[in-house]
This record gives structure tokens, C-alpha cells and sequence, in this order.
């Protein structure tokens, strides 16, 4: 194990990154002078820091086919005893049983970026975003040019973990980047696929791109799994972009990049590239616009999205450079590639998000650092809205914001530089919580368990569930 310090303080090419959370502070972050480099108070290469409340339980390094440095860690789901990480060649079962000692199942080699997974019943949904040259796991990459190519859903059997079993492929218009799980009626779950970045050369993948695909699944027979629905969410062609060079543009609208469900309170959160929308999903089938908010001085990238509990709060991401760049530094600041919190005000259709602050990471970050903020979930204390998230390299942070307009920060972990002499997709993709314990996906280091001992998220430990898909929020308390 790394020594531990102590610290003071796509599409088919677009990488999509781990969340830098930035805390609304006042002090400015600390750049390296140089990417070789750095603050006395930054971990070495591959050193572990942390805060004392943060416990590092167990770490397991990718395996087989997903070990490669250019085979990246992706998101997770859990079911049971067992974690599902995904990764962009494929996905690895976990036996999490007993979290100090986590085991290794099965290793599925399953080529299809970004391999971002969800589960229900007995069933695993992958998502292929890469034009391969068939809906095969021993398929190759193939032009995007070509009609024959194929991107979309893969369905897996996971009644035998150790097993799962190839059950079905769905292709979807330009693929799936992400998608979310929405339970349906009668034995039925949805699949909604988000999916960007169209042109006019794709076949299959032809603007306007301003719909999500609907996928619809008879648990007890998968096989049937079709789309059902492509509801076009930007009638008006969403927002344009700017047009501005990084750190400063926003992205048009072609698409969402991720949906959060919260089934209980039928909505669900649009990480939507130049928008976040909140929408009404009682007919599953065709969601509605309720609300849409930009942000074009801070936000660059919609990325994904979280609710509190009682879903009156939405944490947004912008992925700020894609997640392959350095913005955890002094010279991007603390309201760009960060959280923005934003309440909803009012009931109903007259529901709107109304803005109320940034989180970002406090911690400065090396110019050989890929951070920003990134994929995470909700740590379930009543009466409290605590989250953990993953930064990539910029690590985990689990952080409060019950007060909207003072979010601040009580634990976090983090790995030193990856290397000193360049940058390298690395750190947290995935950083939820499940069952009392912190699973990391790290894009190069694999599964970490972390166990965060803390007065104000132990009661958390009490909460269980059978099944935990980050993008389908459970209700925990009501």
C-alpha cells in the first residue's frame, strides 16, 4: 500500500471525466509553477492523502483485459453482495460482502466505450458508445461513416454473477453514452439512453440530435427489449453554444449527456450539455419539460446531475475540459468546472431551479492532474444533504450542502500525480455510496472501499438497500 500523507490543506474521441467538487472558500487554490513541480503539501506520485475520518479499507487493481492503461475505469451499479464496475473494455464483478476484503468474480471482456452500467431484476445494461463493427463483445472499432456499424444498449443475464450471460443488443441513435434505469409497470423497466455529438456524415447519428432514446424492457423477457419512444426534449434546439475557446466557451445542445431519475417523486434531472432541465416522468414514455436553466460564464458542460432526498435541490456538474484537463488550480478558479446547487422553488408544472452557489474541491491540484467535477452520490442521513463525488485525480470528496448557499466540505481522499511529466486520464470516476461504505472506480488504480467515520454521516450506516443504481435515485427515507 501507497504511504499516506497528511495534507494542509465523446463521444467517439471526447473523454467523459470524474467530478472536481470546488467548495465555495475564499482562499484562492495553489498552482504548480511547472507540471514537474509542486506545493509542498501535494502527494507524491501515486502517495495516498486524506483527511483522518477517511479510512482506506482495500484496493483492488484492474484485471485481465480492463488492467491496460488505456482501458479506463467507468461508473458503477451494485445489486446485493455484489458491485459492478464498469470499464471501457468491458465490466468486472465484484463480491463486496465483506468491504475490508472484496473479491474478484468475474472479469467480462466486453469491448464498447464507455461501458457506463445500470441494473434491475436480473438484468445488466451497458451502454456502447463507439462505433464497433458489430453489437458482439468480440467486435472491433468501425467507422462511425459506416451504416453497419452498431452503438447502443447491451443486456446482460446476471442471475449468476459469476456468469452473466449475453442476452440482447439494442442500437440507439448515436449510441449510448450513459443511460438510466426508470422502473416501469407490470414487470417492465425503461432504459433511457442520452447520447451527443451528431453530424451529418453518421448514418445513424444525424443532427438535430435534440431527443433522448427510450428503451423498454419486459423483465421476464429481455429478449423483447426494444425502443419505444425517441422524445426530442429541445423543440427549440436547446442552447447554441457560444462559440468561446476553453476554459471559457459553453457547449451547444445536441443531445443530454446524463439523466438522473428520481422514480418516487416522478422526476428526473438533464445534464443536457448547454442545459439543466428538470423534468416530469409519471408517463414514462414522454417526459416533459418542467423547468431549464444555463449558465454560460461558469458552466462549459452539463454533466450529470443528483437530487437530495426530498427533491428539492439539484446538484449539478460541469465537466469543464471533458475530464482530461487540469482545472483544480489557481488559474481556472473556484466556480468553473464545478457544482452548481440549485434549489427548486414553487410545485408542479411551476416548478423552477433557482441558482444558490459553487462547490469545488479546496485542494490545489499539479498541471499533471486531470480534475473536475464528476460522478456521485447521495449519502442518506435524514435531514441532512450530504453527497460524495469523485474529481478524478483530484480524488473523492464528501461534502454538505444542506445549506444551499454554504456547501463545505467534511471528508476527502486522494492520490498523488499519476505521473510528474504528463497527463494521463487517472482518479475517480465513480465515487458512491452503498451500504456504508465509500466504492471508488479508479480510471488506472481499479476499486478502492473507503469507510468515512464521521458523527454527521454514521447515521448513514443504518440505511440499506438491495440494489443501488446512482442515476435512479431510491427514496430513502420517505
Amino acid at each position: 500500500m501507497a504511504p499516506v500523507l497528511k495534507r494542509r490543506t465523446r463521444r467517439r474521441a471526447a473523454i467523459s471525466g470524474l467530478a472536481a467538487l470546488v467548495v465555495a472558500v475564499s482562499t484562492a487554490l495553489v498552482a504548480p509553477t511547472s507540471a514537474t513541480a509542486a506545493p509542498a503539501d501535494i502527494p507524491g506520485r501515486d502517495q495516498i492523502a486524506k483527511s483522518s475520518n477517511m479510512h482506506h479499507l482495500a484496493n483492488i487493481p484492474k484485471q485481465g483485459p480492463m488492467a491496460a492503461e488505456s482501458a479506463y475505469g467507468s461508473d458503477w451499479a451494485f445489486k446485493g453482495k455484489y458491485a459492478y464496475g464498469g470499464n471501457y473494455e468491458g465490466f468486472t464483478v465484484y463480491d463486496i460482502s465483506r468491504p475490508s476484503k472484496p473479491k474478484v468474480v468475474t472479469v467480462v471482456h466486453c469491448p464498447g466505450a464507455q461501458n457506463d452500467i445500470t441494473v434491475a431484476d436480473n438484468l445488466l445494461f451497458l451502454s456502447t458508445d463507439r462505433s464497433m463493427s458489430n453489437d458482439s463483445c468480440s467486435a472491433v472499432p468501425a467507422p462511425v461513416t459506416e451504416k453497419s456499424s452498431w452503438e447502443g444498449i447491451k443486456i446482460f443475464d446476471i442471475s449468476n454473477p459469476a456468469a452473466p450471460k449475453y442476452v440482447k443488443a439494442v442500437e440507439t441513435k448515436c449510441g449510448s453514452h450513459t443511460n438510466t434505469m426508470v422502473p416501469g409497470k407490470r414487470g417492465t423497466a425503461y432504459i433511457y439512453v442520452s447520447s451527443y455529438f451528431p453530424d451529418k456524415t453518421y448514418p445513424d447519428c444525424q443532427p438535430p440530435h435534440d431527443l433522448i432514446s427510450i428503451i423498454k424492457v419486459p423483465l421476464k423477457k429481455p429478449s423483447a427489449a426494444a425502443v419505444v419512444a425517441e422524445p426530442v426534449l429541445f423543440p427549440d434546439g436547446g442552447n447554441p453554444g457560444d462559440g468561446l475557446p476553453y476554459p471559457e466557451g459553453t457547449r451547444d445542445t445536441t443531445g443530454c449527456h446524463d439523466l438522473t431519475a428520481y422514480p418516487d417523486k416522478n422526476i428526473m434531472a438533464g445534464a443536457c450539455m448547454g442545459d439543466g432541465v428538470l423534468f416530469d416522468i409519471t408517463d414514462r414514455e414522454n417526459p416533459r419539460t418542467i423547468h431549464s436553466v444555463r449558465d454560460d460564464k461558469n458552466f462549459a458542460f452539463w454533466h450529470s446531475a443528483t437530487f437530495n432526498n426530498r427533491a428539492n435541490k439539484v446538484v449539478f456538474t460541469d465537466e469543464l475540459g471533458g475530464g482530461s484537463t487540469a482545472t483544480c488550480n489557481a488559474t481556472i478558479g473556484m466556480q468553473k468546472g464545478a457544482n452548481a446547487i440549485y434549489d427548486i422553488v414553487g410545485k408542479g408544472k411551476k416548478r423552477k431551479l433557482e441558482f444558490r452557489s459553487y462547490y469545488k474541491i479546496p485542494r490545489a491540484n499539479t498541471d499533471t492532474e486531470n480534475c473536475v467535477a464528476h460522478n456521485g452520490s447521495l449519502i442518506p442521513v435524514r435531514g441532512k444533504d450530504i453527497m460524495v463525488q469523485a474529481w478524478y485525480q483530484g480524488g473523492i470528496s464528501v461534502w454538505d450542502f444542506t445549506d444551499s448557499r454554504k456547501p463545505k466540505e467534511i471528508g476527502w481522499f486522494e492520490r498523488g500525480p499519476l505521473y510528474d511529466d504528463k497527463i494521463v486520464l487517472a482518479g475517480s470516476w465513480s465515487a458512491y455510496y452503498y451500504n456504508g461504505y465509500i466504492y471508488s472506480n479508479d480510471i488506472q488504480k481499479g476499486l478502492d472501499v473507503i469507510d468515512i467515520r464521521d458523527r454527521r454521516t454514521d447515521k448513514g450506516k443504518r440505511v440499506w438497500l438491495s440494489e443501488l443504481n446512482a442515476q435512479t435515485q431510491p427514496n430513502y427515507f420517505d
